[in-house]
């Protein structure tokens, strides 16, 4: 099949969604399949750092912003709009990705779903000229649910059928401010009839968002996640003394701060357990990150736990191979949870809340304990159990990495979606 993938790139921080769309891609040619992936918005940051894709950039994030907010700029000459689409400009532009209000943010949302009708219609139509443009591909897939106003022009104009990923847009619309939350979900909606099929990453979101948008349990199915095996080597030895870790972006709805305080508590009871906290952070996670940096200090465990920011494929994979247990306990209902099974395919075990997607995975896999969510005591009792019992640690990672080698690898997911594609292109 040819496929043309539209994936929204961050510039300058890793994404659960960047990586899984590019594991995606990669699976699909291997499998036979033409699969052409268009960058969003910014560049692509992968595991190989930050990448121009295929094709260059389309729907600037300067230009998106900027014709957005001030209806005159779409009268600029076109060679000012191209040098503002240029890589330097939109990875500058993305070292401050926190500069939008709420407000702005709400209006953009809305906007991005009324698509070739709305303010952003000038980007939107020139995406879809370029791939009205070529060889017609068999499906237009799209990396989230947000993207899905292209739905309509893709199937009333080009005559595409669109297969649509959902990857967590819940929890990011809810937190969007009225009226624009209430008129996203509408128009997420109303633009669904013109998405063939939805593919959640977990059974939970599936159920979760054909609910949310009144879809059949046709329209929404599952494929669940994988990835790219090659890199993620099984540790060598079990730290000593025992390392829990983090690797996730460092902000709230994460709960950073629900294993920080877990870990205050195991410490109690545990001389040399250590923490080290490893993930992207942007300009808006500053305060919050200092809270948790505070809270270690005045707890006299300032020396125990290490704090590192963004790091490339290599460093990642060090990271989980140098700790006993991870664990990212999220506050929110997550779609998946990529980092559990990358700590997984490195022989790690975890420990996560009882809850969404994490929830999921870690009952599928068998590779980790659980507990309630927002509960510290209860995962500094799940983490000590894992610290003081060696066996237990070593069946569950054992059982988890071999069901990560069976049933999460980026070739199973690709299968999955390549089926869900034929059957909305008729194949």
């Amino acid at each position: 099949m040819r496929i043309v993938h539209l994936t929204p790139g961050t510039g300058n921080f890793h994404c659960g969604s960047c990586l899984r769309d590019m594991h995606l891609a990669k699976a699909l040619r291997r499998q036979g399949h033409e699969v052409t992936v268009v960058p969003l918005y910014l560049p692509l940051v992968t595991d190989g750092g930050t990448e121009d894709g295929e094709q260059p950039v389309f729907a600037g994030g300067i230009n998106l912003y900027l014709k957005q907010q001030m209806r005159w700029f779409r009268h600029v000459p076109k060679w000012v709009q191209r040098l503002l689409d240029s890589r330097w400009m939109l990875l500058a532009a993305a070292k401050r990705a926190s500069m939008t209000s709420a407000r702005q943010l709400g209006e953009m949302t809305e906007e991005s779903f009324r698509g070739v009708t709305g303010r952003q219609a000038e980007e939107w139509q020139r995406l879809m000229d370029w791939i009205g443009s070529g060889e017609k591909p068999d499906v237009l897939s799209l990396s989230n649910g947000l993207l899905n106003g292209l739905a309509v022009v893709a199937q009333r104009d080009l005559g595409i059928p669109v297969v649509c990923s959902l990857q967590g847009e819940d929890s990011f619309l809810d937190t969007l401010p009225e009226p624009w939350r209430e008129r996203s979900w509408d128009l997420f909606r109303e633009n669904s009839a013109s998405v063939a099929r939805y593919v959640a990453t977990s059974e939970y979101y599936a159920a979760e968002m054909r609910k949310r948008l009144r879809l059949g349990e046709d329209r929404v199915v599952c494929v669940r996640n994988g990835i790219d095996l090659s890199g993620f080597a099984e540790q060598e030895r079990v730290p000593d003394p025992p390392v829990i870790g983090y690797l996730a972006r460092q902000c709230y709805g994460k709960g950073l701060h629900t294993l920080v305080d877990a870990f205050l508590l195991l410490a109690k009871r545990h001389g040399t357990v250590r923490l080290s906290v490893a993930g992207t952070t942007t300009a808006a996670d500053d305060a919050y990150i200092a809270e948790q940096v505070r809270k270690v200090r005045e707890a006299g465990l300032e020396g125990r736990v290490e704090w590192r920011r963004e790091l490339d494929f290599e460093e990642k994979v060090r990271h989980l191979q140098q700790l006993t247990v991870l664990s990212v306990p999220a506050g929110y209902g997550e779609a998946f949870g990529l980092y559990i099974i990358e700590a997984l395919a490195c022989g790690v075990p975890v420990a996560e809340p009882d809850d969404a997607g994490p929830g999921e995975l870690v009952r599928a896999t068998g590779g980790g304990l659980l507990c309630a969510k927002d509960d510290p005591a209860a995962l500094a009792e799940i983490l000590g159990r894992m610290v003081d019992d060696p066996e237990l640690r070593r069946e569950l990672a054992e059982r988890g990495r071999a069901a990560v080698l069976r049933d999460f690898t980026a070739d199973v997911m690709a299968r999955g979606y390549a089926a869900v594609c034929a059957a909305a292109a008729g194949k």
